[in-house]
């Protein structure tokens, strides 16, 4: 009788893994498209072009499931989860 591992990895190469406690997917700096998804559900009225870069920081490591160290961030990384939450906004209200 052959068992099934415990969890499965996402993607080969990625730097997400999962929670075996919870099943859910832990993300760090470089999963942008998961962060911004996770700050529109969050804040899904704020547009995400008036976030400072401070509070953006502040914001991603406050998400649930976010693991990153705080000084693994860079101004290229939040840039590119401010516009990745921005598409999710766009794709809301269209402004």
């Amino acid at each position: 009788m052959t068992v099934a591992p415990a969890f499965l990895p996402v993607s080969v190469g990625s730097h997400r893994q999962e929670c075996r406690c919870h099943r859910e997917l832990l993300m760090t700096w470089t999963d942008s498209r998961e962060i911004g998804e996770k700050l529109f559900e969050q804040f899904d009225t704020l547009n995400p072009l008036t976030v400072r870069f401070t509070d953006l920081h502040q914001h991603v490591l406050n998400l649930e499931g976010f693991e990153g160290k705080p000084g693994a961030s860079n101004e290229k990384l939040l840039e590119a989860i401010q516009m990745a939450w921005y598409e999710e906004w766009q794709d809301e209200y269209g402004k």
